[in-house]
């Protein structure tokens, strides 16, 4: 018996349903070529510097001073990894730098973004800090409390046979005007900003009205006349002015004053000044020091004095460093530049 056979239209129905099946076939996009991306090699070749991590800081110095001490005040370089306390520097730096910083040496170089990885350094090291304005003082409302405290003040003026002053002044027989030039400070002298020198003519214009900082002069039988806040006063706050007559350092190296301040530290000894509010002065006079060699000392701190260049003459302002409350006695760093005044007897 002769196979069946398919006949034509049949044969050409089974080709057609295979074809309605089948998956089309897909046409291949021709592929994009691969984005060339620099090494890291290449990047570092073309930097001007980048920083290299470290695996322990503990070891860093101050380059100027040779200590280690005040970690917490110990800024370190960007570019050459070393070490330099702010209070060194010169000009001085105050407030701790917003992202990168440089040190004298290196800060002539062009500045490059670390394309590495940040640096992870110790809190105890670098604190991480914004720029802070000063801030004014808020005088009291109540016109009884003001004159309350103006008159505390005169009290212990008049207790030291002491004249009011609220300007430096220039005797006869001790430093001219002239030789208070910021410029001849060693290394330089920080320049007061104009927002915090807008802050400064704004307090200066409240104590020509009457209107002085919300602070008391009170006796203490241990201390001395010193001084309490008589109203909140808020951190960065500007308190006072250091007020005196305007001597050379020369000529007060046997002098027994106890409230010397330095106001300028020449390249050349002879030229350096201090403030001597033996005579004349303000309230800054009464404003008492730490005992900076005790931890119960330290503690107390709430205020600091700071140098400043304003018009080209150096001036010495009272900061709050933190929130004072009313009723708080205020003292600072005696020792705030120079480790030399001994304060071991201090209370």
């Amino acid at each position: 018996m002769a196979p069946a056979t398919t006949s034509s239209a049949e044969a050409r129905r089974l080709i057609g349903s295979r074809r309605r099946t089948e998956a089309p076939r897909r046409m291949l996009s021709p592929s994009p070529p691969p984005k060339k991306v620099k090494s890291m090699e290449e990047i570092l070749a073309k930097a001007h510097y980048a920083v290299v991590e470290r695996g322990d800081y503990g070891d860093v110095g101050c380059e100027q001073c040779g200590s280690g001490e005040r970690a917490e005040e110990l800024l370190l370089c960007d570019k050459c990894d070393k070490g330099f306390h702010m209070k060194c520097l010169r000009p001085i730096v105050v407030r701790v730098p917003i992202g990168t910083w440089l040190c004298p040496k290196c800060s002539g170089q062009r500045r490059v973004r670390n394309t590495r990885k940040r640096r992870r350094r110790s809190a105890s090291l670098v604190l991480q800090k914004k720029r802070r304005r000063l801030l004014p003082f808020t005088p009291s409302e109540d016109r009884s409390q003001r004159l309350r405290q103006m008159g505390s003040l005169a009290h212990a003026l008049t207790a030291l046979q002491m004249e009011f002053s609220d300007d430096l002044t220039y005797m006869p027989g001790m430093a001219p005007r002239s030789a208070n030039q910021a410029e001849f400070e060693e290394g330089g002298m920080q320049v007061l900003s104009k927002e915090d020198t807008e802050t400064l003519e704004q307090c200066r214009a409240m104590c020509k009205r009457g209107e002085c900082p919300p602070l008391v002069v009170v006796y203490d039988s241990c201390e001395g006349f010193t001084v309490e806040a008589d109203g909140q006063i808020k951190d960065m706050t500007f308190i006072a002015e250091y007020i005196g007559d305007v001597d050379f350092i020369r000529n007060r190296e046997h002098d027994d004053c106890d409230s010397m301040m330095t106001l300028l530290l020449a390249t050349d000894p002879s030229k350096s000044l201090v403030i001597c509010p033996d005579k004349r002065g303000n309230i800054a006079r009464f404003i008492n020091g730490i005992n900076n060699y005790t931890p119960e000392g330290r503690k107390k701190q709430n205020c600091k004095c700071v140098r400043y260049s304003v018009n080209g003459e150096c001036r010495v302002f009272l900061v709050a460093t933190r929130d004072i409350a009313k009723g708080e006695r205020l003292y600072y760093d005696y020792n705030g530049y120079e480790q030399e005044y001994p304060t071991h007897h201090f209370v």
